[in-house]
């Protein structure tokens, strides 16, 4: 019997902070491949950019039917394991692909478990999430596929680390790819989307990963504001995908879980819109403190009885 690996795309919508409405025409599309893999793709019928940051963006209205997440029966990832794989050149001088950027990056993921943000997802009945993120370390790689990644080269990238011994075989780990600012990913980063998480077979057992390239490569496309609150703009940039993949793939990890009509999972229902913020002495807003760092990260849907609204806590 031929065996098909399932990869599952979650783009990170450029979609226009002032345009949120369109995000209810997006829908799932799915369709095997020439090497027998199915791909499903987030299609996008919004803006192509994110724009500059607004202070305070997005509705506190109640989800819509349409866009309410419901549970399908997949499993979820209760207490996700985070690895990262640096790819390129992380130790440029040029402000944004430093040892300083990656700081930002691990004290991020260090403090995101147990926060009331990521807590948010231990409202969805019945799914056992704990609110809790453990960061289980990290592993380098230069170019081994050059400077332009398939999604198949990231797979691959993920399959080496774990099979060489880099990372361990987790099978509650969350393994993120993350480029450098002079990689990019031919499949569409910075056009069609700024990340995505996805899942495939790996050593054997299903594990699932995900790619965030540096917004810095593209800082109108995936990043909400010029300036970050940390002095990174493009490593700024990405955190608040991270925080949309993370929760997103601890919900959905395999697309059989939390998502709605639309085809929209969580992060989706609340992509680039951020809240009330506040603005910092360097000029760059924030809407969250983690640890001893702020960010300013995207809203996630949190559930207050039977309905659904996007929130920060």
């Amino acid at each position: 019997m031929k065996t098909f690996t399932r990869l599952h795309l979650t783009a990170f919508l450029l979609a226009g902070l002032a345009v949120p409405s369109a995000f209810a025409q997006e829908g799932r599309s799915s369709h095997f491949s020439e090497s027998g893999s199915e791909i499903i793709h987030h299609r996008m019928n919004g803006g192509e950019h994110a724009g500059l940051y607004a202070p305070t963006v997005g509705s506190t209205a109640a989800l819509s039917s349409r866009s309410k997440l419901t549970n399908h029966g997949g499993q979820v990832i209760t207490t996700p394991t985070v690895y990262i794989i640096w790819y390129g050149n992380w130790a440029q001088s040029n402000g944004t692909d430093t040892a300083a950027g990656q700081k930002i990056v691990t004290d991020f993921f260090g403090a995101i478990g147990g926060s009331p943000y990521y807590k948010m997802n231990s409202t969805y009945t019945g799914s056992g999430i704990t609110g809790n993120v453990t960061y289980g370390g990290a592993t380098s790689v230069a170019y081994p596929y050059g400077a332009s990644l398939s999604d198949a080269n990231i797979q691959t990238v993920v399959s080496n680390a774990i099979t060489g011994g880099a990372l361990p075989n987790d099978a509650n780990g969350i393994y993120f790819v993350l480029t450098s600012s002079d990689v990019t990913a031919s499949s569409g980063f910075c056009t069609q989307y700024c990340g995505w998480h996805s899942w495939g077979t790996i050593n054997g057992s299903n594990h699932r990963f995900a790619f965030v390239g540096n917004a810095a490569r593209c800082i109108t496309s995936c990043a909400a504001q010029s300036t970050g609150p940390n002095g990174n703009a493009g490593v700024d940039g990405m955190v608040s995908v991270l925080a949309h993949e993370l929760e997103e793939a601890a919900t959905d990890p395999d697309g059989n879980t939390w998502y709605a009509r639309t085809g929209y999972e969580n992060g989706d229902d609340c992509a680039w819109t951020f809240g009330t913020s506040t603005l910092g002495s360097n000029g760059a807003y924030y809407n969250v403190t983690l640890g001893s760092r702020n960010f300013l990260i995207q809203r996630n849907v949190k559930f207050v009885g039977s309905s659904q609204y996007c929130q920060m806590q």
